[in-house]
């Protein structure tokens, strides 16, 4: 201390004021992230709600029937989850849900019920989490499995990214048996991808973030070997061009019958109608402001409509495990065919001279109107 000598009382009063100082910058931290987020919903609300074609608050065009029930809670996650980046819902346990963390975190998964109580902790044997972001169920030859998203790229500087792939396991397992590991290239250069989902025919896809480019779909092969490079296909992209942050797409899920994906971003989620390959959205997006999520990462979907997310902790607010019910099936009619908006696919993108021009409420992402 200038002066003297700093005694025990001095010292003290430094330490006093150092807590106090520390407390300060985490009440100032927290009170930096809820104002940020409210000033993402005010952009959301100004800026783009105007391209949504008047949608009322729960993401459905004003006087049309609302395609989602408005979301909740359900709980929150553990602090062991406190990075939770993927969720996938078990279609052999009833009420067991898969979650993991995000990069830097255990090659393991979390088996949780729907209040986010942990009911079990596997091991991924002979898997590394370099950047793991979502996680999926789909067939394999073992029967069920839990494909693993290792794609995470903020550089995108990944020459390849990786899918691991283990038969489910029991919430009471300890560890799985080794995973099989999948090898995979962009044919467009590296791509961050917090997105996965797996249709009935065990193909593998992945949705770019959109980070620096137009959010895309991205599909393998029916056939993959396990620790061989294999080039990916694009298959559609949904929106012209790279969105605002706050859109960016975190998570993704299919239905077991694969008619039906849902892509989320950390503001918002889109249902898709999958038929041969194109992808048509379905109604207006849905707003999940009313959730009030740190950061929302994770989505999957039920057979019967039900969407179930996950959020990650920030600023010491624990993310909470919330879902919503949507309908996919409306007089016979699935996903109110009429309204959709069908996305090019990749050929029909080649075969034009120019991009296609879409209505102003289409030309955003499904998951960004």
């Amino acid at each position: 201390m200038r002066g003297g000598i700093a005694g025990p009382e001095s010292d003290a009063g430094v330490v006093i004021r150092a807590d106090v100082r520390n407390e300060s910058r985490r009440v100032l931290d927290d009170v930096d992230h809820r104002a940020a987020r409210a000033l993402t919903w005010l952009v959301v609300l100004l800026f783009l709600a105007p391209l949504a074609g008047c949608a009322g608050p729960d993401g459905s065009a004003s006087g049309a029937v609302p395609l989602c029930a408005q979301p909740e809670r359900l709980g929150v996650l553990p602090p062991v989850l406190a990075e939770a980046s993927g969720l996938a819902a078990s279609r052999r346990h009833a009420g067991v849900l898969w979650l993991h963390n995000d990069s830097g975190g255990e090659p393991e998964v979390f088996a949780v019920d729907s209040a986010g109580a942990v009911l079990g902790r596997v091991r991924v044997t002979g898997a590394e989490n370099d950047d793991w972001e979502d996680i999926a169920l789909g067939p394999c030859p073992a029967g069920e499995c839990l494909y693993i998203a290792d794609t995470g790229d903020n550089g995108e500087a990944r020459e390849f990214v990786t899918v691991y792939r283990v038969p489910e396991p029991e919430a009471t397992d300890m560890a799985t048996p080794a995973a099989e590991r999948f090898r995979l290239r962009y044919p467009d250069g590296p791509r961050d991808a917090e997105a996965l989902f797996v249709l009935p025919d065990a193909r593998v896809y992945l949705v770019s973030k959109g980070r620096t480019s137009p959010i895309t779909v991205y599909r393998a092969p029916t056939s993959l070997a396990a620790d061989t490079a294999t080039l990916l296909e694009r298959v559609a992209e949904l929106t012209d061009h790279a969105p605002l942050g706050m859109l960016h797409v975190t998570g993704a899920g299919a239905t077991p019958d694969g008619r039906h994906v849902v892509v989320r971003t950390y503001v918002n989620l889109q249902l898709y109608r999958l038929d041969a390959g194109e992808f048509t959205a379905i109604g207006a997006p849905v707003a999940l402001d009313a959730l009030a999520e740190p950061q929302g990462e994770a989505v999957d979907i039920r057979a019967d409509g039900t969407v179930l997310l996950a959020s990650e902790e920030r600023g010491g607010e624990a993310g909470p495990l919330s879902r919503l019910a949507c309908v996919l099936e409306v007089d016979g009619v699935r996903g109110r065919e009429a309204s959709g908006t069908r996305h090019a696919t990749n050929s029909e993108r080649a075969a034009s001279s120019s991009r296609p021009t879409l209505a102003p409420a289409a030309r955003l992402p499904a998951p960004i109107r």
